[in-house]
């Protein structure tokens, strides 16, 4: 019989004043009796809506079947036939816009903890499984990657595992790219991608680092030189924006990708770090997406009284429910209806930040309220570290290397559903074509461009 609670498990996590004085993860994971008795919550519909919602088209009920029947390696296969990174999926997935969002049990209560699930299937086989995938046998074919974010690395696992010869390009000197320089260690432990990287490499799987396609190498190189067939761009959108306004070059701002890039993938919290960064006592972030919520509460554990300013109201706030309700139970306010319009400076530094009161117009055609300025009505708020997070662009470098690749005004690379983009043999996915999004809507697009590179080579 199903369980019929309307609730989910609550996830078990560190107490917010713990926490916020630390980098470790913050949600601790069901433990085995948590997650049978959510498994058992789902009603396994005939039609699995469910399945509607996940841009990897996971088999949801039949993982959670699994877990209900105790067989936690067979979920966890059921997960690895669609997804290539189910221990990262499980943390940092928009779950409640996506499959939860779809499930029958959120009509009348809460959905089933479908990505809490899919956590525990993946640690369980993380903790308990340690012999590495078989490498496929090879087809004879070669394929280059561009960038070792979440939709590289999908495509190239999707590619190794039909046999082709896959090296990863990657600027960075550690592979991961947003997973690793971008998500804390608080929300995704960089233990756990070095992991679902090592079974990448399991697979065959080349990943050379330090390489900037466009500088280093180019793309018609990879095809005349290097003797690739196909080239995958997934190298993400990390080129910050900024806002403009006066005193934005005052030392003591950042962009969130700066910050969050020294933080996460140099370690600049630890003492005695080679790259260092300073720890600011008043923080003020601009933004209210997940990137926002990642700088705001990595400040917050440098020691800062912290203030998110967010032009909007909390309801038309973008970063996901769980993320703003973390931020402000580790003390972090929210200065709502405000935008930044002066950095202050005394010394060349940052002293305060000048903020535009807003309020929201009358909705238009599409339903959305617009913030508009309340004349007169300007705040001041107290900081030395003002942070950037109004979102990304991709760098241009590749587009003005190769002949032939179409971008949009946006500076995304054009691409059809497939991933194919304008020039012959080239394909691309995630944020370097739709500009900022999810990590598993990258995951998505990575494999349906591996489907298309593999019908392009074989039909060639």
């Amino acid at each position: 019989m199903p369980n019929m609670r309307m609730d989910k498990n609550p996830m078990p996590s560190q107490d917010p004043n713990v926490r916020n004085k630390n980098f470790d993860e913050v949600a601790l994971g069901y433990t085995e009796e948590q997650a049978l008795d959510e498994a058992a919550r789902c009603l396994n519909c005939k039609n699995h809506p469910c399945m509607e919602g996940c841009p990897v088209q996971i088999s949801i009920p039949e993982f959670i079947q699994k877990i209900a029947e105790k067989d936690f390696e067979g979920a966890y296969q059921v997960i690895n036939r669609s997804s290539s990174l189910p221990a990262v999926c499980g943390r940092v997935c928009p779950q409640e816009r996506q499959c939860e969002s779809k499930c029958v049990r959120g009509i009348k209560g809460e959905p089933v903890a479908i990505g809490r699930l899919e956590r525990f299937v993946a640690d369980w086989h993380n903790k308990n499984v340690t012999a590495a995938p078989e490498k496929p046998a090879s087809n004879g074919h070669k394929a280059a990657v561009i960038g070792c974010g979440p939709s590289g690395l999908a495509c190239a696992s999707d590619l190794a595992k039909k046999g082709y010869d896959v090296t990863i390009y990657e600027a960075l000197h550690t592979p991961g790219g947003v997973l690793a320089y971008g998500i804390p260690e608080f929300r995704l432990p960089k233990a756990i991608v070095q992991k679902e990287v090592d079974g990448l490499k399991a697979l065959g799987v080349k990943i050379e680092t330090n390489v900037v396609i466009g500088k280093s190498i180019t793309v018609d190189e990879l095809f005349d030189e290097f003797g690739f067939e196909a080239v995958f761009i997934g190298s993400g959108a990390g080129l910050p924006r900024f806002m403009n306004i006066p005193g934005e070059n005052l030392n003591g701002v950042y962009s969130a990708n700066e910050f969050l890039t020294r933080i996460n993938l140099m370690k600049a919290f630890k003492e005695g770090s080679s790259t260092p960064i300073e720890h600011p006592k008043k923080a003020v972030i601009v933004g209210g997406g997940n990137v926002a919520m990642d700088a705001a509460r990595s400040a917050k554990r440098l020691g800062a009284d912290v203030t998110i300013v967010y032009r909007r109201s909390m309801e038309e706030l973008p970063a996901r429910k769980e993320e703003v309700e973390h931020a402000i139970e580790e003390g972090i306010v929210f200065k709502l209806l405000n935008n930044p319009i002066e950095v202050v400076g005394e010394d060349g530094r940052v002293k305060a930040v000048r903020c535009q009161e807003m309020e929201l117009s009358e909705p238009d055609e599409s339903g959305r309220r617009s913030p508009v300025p309340v004349e007169g009505k300007i705040n001041e708020i107290e900081a030395d570290c003002f942070i950037v997070s109004i979102g990304t662009s991709p760098n241009p470098l590749i587009k003005s290397t190769t002949d032939g690749l179409d971008t949009n005004k946006r500076g995304c690379i054009v691409a059809d559903e497939s991933g194919a983009t304008t020039r012959e043999g080239v394909f691309a996915g995630g944020d370097a074509v739709t500009g900022a999004a999810t990590v598993i809507l990258a995951m998505g697009a990575g494999k349906k461009a591996a489907a298309a590179m593999d019908e392009y080579i074989m039909n060639k």
